[in-house]
């Protein structure tokens, strides 16, 4: 099935995780400061995509740093008021930002592969129906996380390595954000 069969308009909703999708993901280690925060390759030219397509953009993401005591919810809020501020100025816009500050040992409902940041968006954005949703992330637990609730699942990344291994998580995968916001 292609991308453009769904019929994605302005009842859809986009969820993407931050780090690896968004920005550049810090190998072993966390995006603690804006400093440290750099915007993957074409981002900012596919959010204002994205924004003219979707009717809301939902950027979950889980930051277990802050469980481990590296960094603060402050230290995450700030980067992630920068990262809004700096989208909207490209002209697009990202309604919210949920993140789960849990460590993975915790089993947290609200850590992706769980599905509790999909349920509070959803409180929060009642018209979200998670069968409209396209859920683009870079790893196992969000390819996962969209699969639990429903959603169309988009692998963002160069390599098929995942994609073969778990082909029933993936339903389509792009290099990036900006080839996902070119094919729609």
């Amino acid at each position: 099935m292609n991308l453009q069969d769904l019929k994605i308009d302005r009842s859809w909703t986009l969820f993407l995780d931050r780090d690896g999708v968004i920005n550049c993901r810090i190998i072993d280690g966390y995006v603690k400061t804006w400093n440290q925060f750099e915007f993957l390759p074409g981002v900012l030219d596919a959010m204002k995509r994205f924004h003219e397509i979707f009717g809301r953009i939902i950027v979950v993401s889980n930051q277990q740093g802050i469980g481990k005591g590296l960094m603060t919810d402050e230290d995450v809020t700030t980067v992630n008021d920068q990262m809004l501020d700096e989208v909207r100025k490209a002209g697009g816009k990202i309604d919210a930002v949920y993140y789960a500050p849990h460590l993975k040992s915790e089993g947290s409902i609200m850590r992706k592969p769980n599905v509790g940041m999909a349920l509070k968006a959803r409180r929060e954005f009642p018209g979200i129906r998670f069968n409209q949703s396209v859920m683009a992330g870079d790893s196992l637990s969000d390819l996962i996380f969209g699969k639990r609730t429903g959603m169309n699942t988009v692998l963002i990344s160069p390599h098929t390595e995942l994609a073969k291994k778990y082909p029933r998580q993936v339903d389509y995968q792009f290099p990036d954000l900006i080839s996902l916001a070119h094919a729609l």
